[in-house]
């Protein structure tokens, strides 16, 4: 399904992750988190072929534009959904990172799953974690290019720090989302996806959340993505709505 977001309010960027010791340490470290780890948003650094349906988001406030009068930037009209708690109620800060969940372990060390804006992502981890969710091989050199022409690329990152909150023991790409736009009016969010080791717990949800504030906080206010059909129900809980006004995604495939 296509999903569109449009808010009240006036595909990947390419990264390299950080290289550690190998992917039994994350291993462990990701058992160690989910036993004891909490649930947090903590700022770190504040930085600079299945039927489609249309979403959007309607938010909580006097207006609500309509999709094809978002997209160009009409005017707005008044919201149904006046009441309604909505993302950019609270945008919070624009940070470089976000702790999600932190748990420290036995032997001292620590584990995070830190929510990134930017960085390096390759595309070969990315493929990597794509092949994970069970979903198909890309050629490396397309990935690479949706990633360097990507608006927003937000990963979640697996890190653990030796004892005493020190030095970087390794990092692992958990999650990712980019999005497009036209820098202006409008963004679509592409490769939702999260590790299925890490499932579950949230992220996923946190991971498009922190994507939409991100948007928001650029005045992007018409937002759409693509989901499939047993995603929908997950994304209309943020405010995502099929077919506003009527309007349907139109897709062209070649022979």
């Amino acid at each position: 399904k296509m999903l569109s977001l449009s808010s009240p309010a006036g595909s990947r960027v390419q990264t390299s992750s950080s290289a550690g010791p190998g992917p039994s340490s994350c291993l462990d470290a990701r058992v160690q988190l989910f036993a004891s780890g909490r649930l947090l948003i903590h700022s770190v650094a504040r930085r600079n072929s299945a039927p489609h349906e249309t979403y959007h988001l309607s938010g909580r406030g006097c207006v609500q534009r309509a999709f094809l009068t978002q997209m160009f930037g009409g005017k707005p009209k008044s919201s149904e959904k006046a009441n309604t708690p909505s993302l950019e109620d609270d945008l919070g800060p624009d940070p470089d990172e976000l702790v999600l969940v932190e748990s420290a372990r036995p032997d001292g060390s620590s584990a995070q799953i830190v929510f990134r804006l930017g960085g390096t992502v390759t595309a070969d981890s990315l493929e990597k974690l794509c092949v994970k969710v069970g979903w198909p091989a890309r050629p490396l050199a397309k990935v690479e290019a949706a990633l360097a022409n990507s608006f927003i690329v937000a990963s979640l990152v697996l890190r653990v720090r030796r004892a005493g909150g020190g030095e970087v023991e390794s990092e692992a790409l958990v999650g990712l989302a980019r999005a497009t736009s036209d820098h202006a009016f409008n963004a679509t969010i592409w490769d939702v996806l999260v590790d299925p080791e890490y499932q579950g717990q949230g992220l996923g949800k946190a991971l498009v959340e922190q994507m939409v504030r991100c948007l928001l906080r650029k005045d992007i206010s018409n937002i759409t993505l693509f989901a499939d059909a047993k995603v929908v129900d997950f994304y209309k809980g943020m405010g995502f709505e099929a077919d506003p006004e009527g309007i349907k995604g139109m897709f062209w495939y070649p022979r």
